[in-house]
């Protein structure tokens, strides 16, 4: 408690956790709490959050690193998986299993082709990240219009469904799959050796070089890990709604993004902790969800995030600590000259 307390940026995301919950049950008289809900909002934050994830690490590795291809991604991967699990297997429910594990491979094969395209050109042909990734999105896109003619696919095995409505006691599966994502990437990030590679190739990339660390291959890994994880992110799209398009969550990207810089990740590199990305993303599900029980205006959900990624800024920022301003201390006289 006291190493969470001493991060000034997690103590606010705990605050603001904790006073918009405690707004949004009194102005719905307890709605807010009632288990529907909170299973509602369990349900949809993980693919939200598997989004910031990419964005966290691609943003961590600096010099301008991010991902902007990663919804395109999601939706490529699940597409693709879709139609050639359909393919072999005709009728979903009468091959359950095969069909799942076809589905799920295929899926993470080729969030992990996508990923490693995004790093090819960013590592390797030194592509400024925001320019590459937002090709390859257009890219992924088209590919995914030209397999479907922007129809959707659909229907998939109970195994695939039960992963995006299912439920191991009172907790959905897919919060138990974002949880477990999200554990094991904190844990790469803090104790390993890519993570150690990451956070330095962030904070300083040519001191990293010079001190041996090979920045392309962490950059190659770590957009072919973003693209991996959005691949489980469109597992999860097609998993709720029984079927996949290629428009699927057109307006998560920015979303993703304010979820990760509001969690405290930098933007220039070398900083940002999954634990403040769950924060940030459990706030702004908060919000919604509140925002929805009270019948208010999405245009006013709008204001309430943007509003709190500005207070997190400005209440987290060493630049705005208060400094009083003393007054000018008095100059001395010089002393008299001796006389001779």
């Amino acid at each position: 408690m006291r190493r969470l307390t001493a991060d000034r940026h997690i103590l606010f995301l705990l605050i603001a956790n904790v006073a918009v919950a405690l707004v949004a049950t009194v102005l719905s008289r307890g709605t807010f709490m009632s288990f529907d809900n909170w299973q509602s909002m369990a349900t949809q934050l993980p693919e939200l959050g598997l989004l910031a994830l990419c964005i966290l690490i691609t943003m961590v590795s600096g010099n301008g690193g991010i991902d902007l291809s990663v919804v395109a991604t999601a939706n490529l991967s699940a597409i693709t998986a879709g139609m050639i699990a359909r393919r072999v297997y005709p009728e979903p429910d009468s091959a359950n299993t095969a069909f799942t594990l076809t589905f799920l491979a295929i899926a993470l094969l080729v969030g992990l082709a996508c990923g490693l395209i995004n790093g090819t050109l960013v590592s390797r042909f030194r592509f400024a990240p925001i320019l590459a990734t937002l090709g390859t999105s257009l890219a992924f896109q088209g590919i995914g219009y030209a397999l479907t003619n922007g129809s959707a696919v659909i229907g998939f095995s109970t195994g695939i469904q039960n992963l995006g409505l299912g439920t191991l006691g009172p907790v959905p599966v897919p919060l138990l799959i974002y949880l477990g994502v999200a554990g094991l990437l904190a844990w790469v990030l803090a104790s390993t050796p890519y993570g150690l590679r990451l956070y330095l190739m962030g904070t300083n990339s040519k001191a990293a070089h010079f001190g041996g660390i090979d920045t392309s291959r962490v950059l190659l890994t770590t957009y072919a890990l973003a693209g991996v994880l959005a691949s489980v992110s469109g597992i999860i799209f097609g998993a709720r709604a029984n079927s996949i398009k290629v428009d699927y969550g057109s307006s998560y990207l920015l979303i993703a993004i304010l979820i990760a810089v509001m969690g405290g990740v930098n933007p220039a590199g070398g900083a940002g902790k999954v634990l403040g990305l769950l924060l940030a993303t459990t706030a702004l599900q908060f919000l919604s969800s509140s925002l929805n029980l009270l019948g208010l205006s999405n245009f006013l959900k709008d204001f309430t995030w943007g509003l709190l990624l500005l207070l997190s800024i400005a209440l987290t920022s060493s630049r705005l600590k208060f400094r009083p301003t003393l007054p000018p201390s008095p100059t001395p006289s010089p002393p008299p000259a001796a006389q001779p």
